[in-house]
């Protein structure tokens, strides 16, 4: 095995297709044979949010605004975000992003997690709309 690996984040199939041209989300652990670190890609459409906000048990993650605007909700504070902020999350900090009138778009990077996942989910209506 090469002792590195390059892979497109944008040739990656979407795994969001279920909600419609609104989310993109693309997934990239696997497919970079990472042993320690994930990376994901996600584009937001104006406005988009998710119903449900996530934490993990063990994993830390970081998120890097890549273009447009948006908040990003940490358990129960809203906070805004704009080109190349950074959010560092601790892993029982649950989060979650809302576009703003331009879209976002965001690299999130995690660490190591547990085989299997170690993501916890909030109920629907966690944005309160």
């Amino acid at each position: 095995m090469a002792g590195y690996t390059i892979v497109n984040l944008m040739e990656l199939e979407n795994k969001a297709t279920e909600d419609g041209p609104t989310l993109e989300a693309r997934f990239a652990r696997s497919q970079i044979d990472s042993e320690h670190i994930g990376v994901s890609h996600f584009r937001y459409a104006p406005g988009r949010h998710g119903a449900r906000g996530h934490a993990h048990r063990e994993q830390e993650e970081v998120y890097v605004v890549l273009s447009g605007s948006g908040r990003v909700k940490l358990d129960d504070e809203l906070v805004d975000v704009r080109p190349w902020d950074i959010v560092r999350v601790a892993p029982a900090t649950f989060r979650g992003f809302v576009a703003g009138p331009d879209g976002l778009e965001l690299l999130a990077i995690g660490s190591d997690r547990p085989e299997g996942g170690d993501g916890v989910h909030t109920n629907d209506g966690w944005w309160g709309d």
